[in-house]
């Protein structure tokens, strides 16, 4: 096991130490920071989404803030603001809570699409403009925001442009009988968040990211993924297809499922693992689908089944 794989490996121990069961969940999670990607977690209250990114924070020594959207937050609050100096009669910038290197962004559907379209230019190009001035945001940098699907009182729905900023969009689910046990027990006296310790400095993302960007693809694989996207685009049964933004998404994931493995080279299979997570949030269904009750996970589930893998060496479908 070289130093890459014992870290990763460490990184995901740690948190299946608060996140109990849900060793897939915490791996996708940990395939987007080390893509230098964001991750939207959809799912109902209580099954532990600010949890799991809490102990995300806890186990990387780095800067982690969190912010509540609400109707009334203003996109100042996200990005900051110009404040007037008395003293030197000039204005100084206050920073938001973006500057940071984890930033939790809970109920991001709660705040307007003003509100919301802040993240934008953050998400895609690690900066914000304010007052025309332009600022680095933190580096690694990661936006780690929940939803609730069920609850759409008072929510604003994510605008398509939005959406295809998250690298993924992820469910945890609840746990399997046996885990909740654990979780009784677990929890019983104490947090086990509070109990984390720091297993990777920022320099340690860093170096993973920069491994996911030097991993190698050939253009049998990159066929392979474009077949892939092509085909979400000739879909009858969808009205928007993936953007080539997604076709990256899809490579830069893929790459990281590889450096998971431990390899510096992509194969099919790495696109498969990580597809569904990639390319479901990015897809519209038609009505007609809907009234079927076909999921976006069913569509792209089907298209990977239905494309051929015609990479040198390989010969499955």
């Amino acid at each position: 096991m070289n130093d890459t794989t014992n870290l990763v490996h460490k990184l995901s121990e740690n948190i299946e130490k608060v996140i109990l069961g849900k060793p897939d969940v915490i791996r996708k999670v940990i395939i987007a920071l080390i893509c230098d990607g964001h991750i939207l977690i959809d799912d109902i209250p209580g099954v532990g989404k600010t949890a799991l990114v809490s102990s995300l924070a806890k186990t990387i020594d780095a800067r982690f803030r969190r912010i509540q959207f609400t109707p009334d937050v203003l996109p100042s609050d996200v990005t900051g603001f110009s404040l007037l100096n008395k003293q030197t009669n000039a204005f100084e910038f206050s920073p938001g809570a973006i500057f940071t290197n984890i930033l939790l962004v809970d109920e991001i559907n709660r705040a307007s699409a003003k509100t919301q379209s802040s993240l934008l230019e953050a998400m895609e190009e690690n900066q914000v403009t304010v007052d025309g001035h332009t600022y680095k945001l933190m580096s690694p940098f990661m936006v780690l925001a929940t939803q609730n699907p069920v609850e759409t009182s008072g929510t604003y729905s994510l605008p398509e442009a939005q959406l295809d900023r998250f690298l993924m969009k992820i469910s945890i689910g609840y746990p399997m009988f046996k885990d909740e046990i654990q979780i009784l027990d677990k929890y019983k006296s104490e947090n086990p968040i509070t109990t984390l310790a720091n297993i990777a400095t920022t320099s340690d993302i860093l170096m993973l990211q920069n491994r996911v960007r030097n991993v190698f693809v050939n253009d049998d694989v990159k066929s392979y993924i474009l077949n892939i996207v092509v085909a979400t685009r000739n879909n009858e049964a969808l009205s928007l297809g993936v953007s080539p933004r997604g076709t990256l998404a899809l490579l830069r994931a893929s790459s990281g499922v590889a450096v998971m493995h431990d390899r510096d080279f992509i194969i099919p299979d790495d696109v498969k693992e990580i597809a569904s997570s990639v390319l479901s949030h990015r897809i519209i269904l038609t009505p007609s689908a809907k009234l079927k009750k076909i999921t976006p996970e069913k569509i792209i589930a089907d298209i990977i089944s239905n494309v051929s893998v015609k990479v040198s060496g390989y010969d499955k479908k």
